[in-house]
């Protein structure tokens, strides 16, 4: 038997970006918020390092700096106006998260104490500078805590462990969302005069990544399957600091305490490539020289892997500590302690005295749902979506164009989930409900149950693992176009041999093996586009680099791409095709130029 329930607004995920939106939501409406996951449990409380804002607290620093470098960082593909609002806000956002009790660490004259990291610079690019606030290496662990203690001070309603499976969007408004209560397999109607989707990621299509098993953008595809375009999907960051064939992240933090790379020879090999900023240039630009280095037989023993070096001999050695200055291992302990440890328990390094094997892990999508400044959620260039919001990793605003900068992502949640919520409270003070279409649940229950009952030859576990492998071998930090279209056509063979799916477990009440089976066939359509949008953008940009095409081309591609599912004919949407629309870049202080470190 279906459940029905009525909220002003609908927060899908309780992560960083789902809980600020509830938050300012909540002062001023009634707010439901739904999440697979126990609200702590969300990814945001793995960020490790920092959150950005020009504070100057331990240096010059202006807000202006900070959107030049988020710019450039993003190879020009970021729309300005959201960059600035972004570098403005961020400070705002983090004194707003201090008086909120979060415990950020402090300078001896009680300031917040900053760090820093990759991409982030003084005076448009001249020298690093210290811009990243923290909690040790566990600043998104703390952000986390903190907005969900004020939620509950805020008396907001979560609905935990409640699977969202479908967006209700008909004649371009969203009257809200299906859901699966995951203990007792019930289906649940959200009826919502308007919902913000902050659903995070889905770095699960690759075989290699930083994200959890639960990140695998369900209302993404939902949305996506509901008419609504997914923007520049073919630009995914791969962080270059994952643990060697693991993908578990060791956090940018490293670099910026005095970590440097070294190749086979023993090479600080960043400074050739990025004489400027050495060990702490742009996460797609590290990334990609780490595979140079092993391109041309410079990986550690001739392997597919560099190390990782944050030994304090070798980083006095190389005078790598911000401002040249000596550090210790007790120092490096107390900054990074969560990094230390997983170098420890999971490589089985002593990291204090031996260097650590990594290689770049598939980490952070930069495409997503396209909204405006506000969160609203956008059909093409000039049209809306009434009452559908989205922020945080799932949103392309777009803040992060071609490639995110480390510790924007911990401020892209708190800025514009600030301001989504803000936004979705507004509405909701003068919107009224849109009627919910006659059996709402009827659809996405009859697609479950086809995945519960049919008796195919297909495993999920088999389909995931080759969707991963030729993604990450084909879809990764080196592209051509014969790779890309080998994977796109594996993925679409993937995605017929899903339609003859078995599963195991029929019953109703925690069927994981129904629901991550339903994940993996929204992960199928995630790759597709991922793969087919990487395909059509015939120029190197941020974290999309092609061999072929290896020149960045604004003439022709400084533009943003939409994605659509194909209507029309059955037999064109059971096969899956794809069209494409664009979106102007918005450019309002920086003209592109050549992007140097």
């Amino acid at each position: 038997m279906t459940q029905h329930h009525q909220f002003d607004a609908i927060i899908v995920g309780a992560g960083g970006a789902g809980l600020m939106a509830a938050l300012h939501a909540s002062k001023a409406t009634n707010v439901a918020v739904i999440s697979k996951l126990y609200p702590t449990r969300s990814h945001t409380g793995t960020a490790q390092g920092g959150i950005a804002a020009a504070l100057a607290n331990m240096e010059e620093d202006h807000w202006e700096w900070h959107m030049y470098d988020t710019v450039k960082g993003g190879d020009y593909l970021v729309d300005q106006d959201a960059a600035e609002i972004l570098a403005r806000d961020a400070i705002d956002s983090i004194i707003e998260l201090e008086h909120m009790g979060l415990p950020f660490d402090r300078t001896p004259e009680g300031r917040i104490e900053q760090r820093r990291f990759g991409g982030h610079t003084a005076e448009f690019g001249a020298r690093p500078v210290m811009r990243a606030c923290k909690s040790a290496d566990r600043t998104g662990h703390m952000i986390l805590q903190t907005l969900y203690q004020n939620c509950i001070k805020q008396q907001v309603r979560f609905f935990d462990e409640f699977f969202v499976v479908d967006i209700l969007v008909e004649d371009n408004v969203c009257r809200g969302v299906v859901a699966i209560e995951i203990n007792s397999g019930e289906v649940h109607v959200f009826h919502a005069k308007a919902t913000l989707i902050a659903a995070g990621g889905f770095g699960r299509i690759f075989s290699v990544t930083s994200n959890a098993h639960s990140l695998t953008g369900d209302p993404v595809a939902s949305a996506f399957r509901r008419g609504l375009p997914l923007e520049d999907m073919e630009f995914f960051q791969f962080h270059p600091t994952g643990i060697y064939r693991m993908g578990i992240l060791l956090s940018e933090a490293a670099r910026g305490e005095g970590g440097v790379f070294l190749n086979d020879k023993g090479e600080r090999f960043m400074e050739r490539y990025a004489p400027t900023l050495k060990d702490l240039a742009p996460r797609d630009m590290a990334s990609r020289f780490i595979y140079q280095e092993v391109k041309e037989g410079r990986g550690i023993g001739g392997k597919d892997y560099v190390y990782l070096d944050i030994r304090p001999d070798s980083i006095n050695r190389y005078k790598s500590a911000p401002g040249g200055r000596m550090v210790t291992a007790h120092e490096l302990e107390a900054k990074l302690p969560d990094i230390i440890e997983m170098m420890r328990v999971y490589m089985g390094v002593e990291p204090m005295t031996e260097p650590v094997p990594i290689q770049p892990t598939a980490h952070y999508a930069m495409g997503g749902i396209p909204t405006d400044n506000d969160g609203q959620v956008l059909y093409d260039a000039k049209t809306k979506v009434v009452g559908l919001y989205a922020a945080g990793e799932c949103a392309c605003v777009s803040v992060h164009g071609a490639n995110r900068l480390g510790t924007n992502s911990l401020v892209d949640l708190v800025v514009f989930g600030r301001r989504g919520g803000k936004a979705v409270a507004e509405f909701c003070q003068t919107a009224d409900f849109a009627p919910l279409p006659p059996d709402p649940e009827a659809e996405i229950v009859a697609e479950l149950e086809r995945i519960r009952t049919t008796e195919g030859t297909e495993r999920g576990a088999i389909i995931r693992d080759e969707m991963q492998k030729i993604m990450m071998d084909n879809v990764g930090v080196f592209r051509t176009a014969e790779m890309m279209q080998a994977a796109l056509t594996k993925v679409r063979e993937l995605k017929d041999r899903f339609t003859l799916i078995k599963i195991d477990d029929k019953g109703k009440r925690y069927n994981t093996d129904l629901l991550e089976t339903f994940e993996l066939g929204c992960l199928l359509d995630l790759a597709e586009v991922t793969a087919a949008a990487a395909l059509r953008r015939n120029e190197s940009r941020g974290a999309h680099y092609r061999d072929d095409y290896p020149a960045r081309d604004d003439d022709n591609w400084l533009k943003h791409s939409l994605a659509y599912r194909a209507t029309g004919s059955s037999a064109t949407v059971a096969k899956g095709y794809l069209r494409f629309g664009e979106r102007p870049v918005v450019i309002t202080k920086f003209e592109p130029k050549e992007r140097k470190y």
